[in-house]
């Protein structure tokens, strides 16, 4: 698995966590094991290939560190989204923000360019063309604001 797989997974996760009551702990701890991906397979080819220990780290660094920014983030996001209330803008455009939000501000060892790229590739799967350049123009934005490089 790939680190642009691992991200999509921390996505969807963090998505999840929109709309669920699990504590985050048992969220991962039931999504990142061999037996779950081996279902979810059959939906979509991310999950063709349960994430090593490695791998299964990173998700959770990421989806651990999103959760606990979420509040940051979603600041981040309403701050940037001209004209659009927050309310508005679509969960998983909101997960994918804050998953390449959360990697620039507290990952250094992603550099910005690569968190807003595959950002930007991933929406292109689950978002409308409007949606991706919103999120493009969002994530330019914040980095140019935000991140004194």
């Amino acid at each position: 698995m790939v680190r642009n797989t691992a991200r999509e997974i921390a996505i969807h996760l963090s998505y999840e966590l929109s709309f669920t009551d699990k504590p985050i702990e048992a969220l991962l701890d039931e999504r990142l094991t061999a037996e779950t991906f081996a279902t979810l397979a059959g939906e979509d080819d991310i999950y063709r290939e349960a994430p090593n220990a490695k791998q299964a780290d990173y998700i959770r660094r990421l989806v651990k560190g999103v959760n606990g920014h979420a509040a940051e983030l979603d600041g981040y996001i309403a701050k940037y989204a001209k004209g659009w209330n927050f309310a508005r803008i679509p969960l998983v455009a909101s997960a994918i923000m804050r998953v390449a939000m959360y990697e620039i501000l507290y990952m250094p060892d992603v550099p910005n360019g690569a968190a807003i790229n595959e950002a930007v590739e991933i929406a292109k799967k689950y978002e409308t063309p409007e949606t991706v350049k919103f999120i493009n123009g969002i994530l330019g934005s914040f980095v140019r604001q935000e991140i004194s490089e």
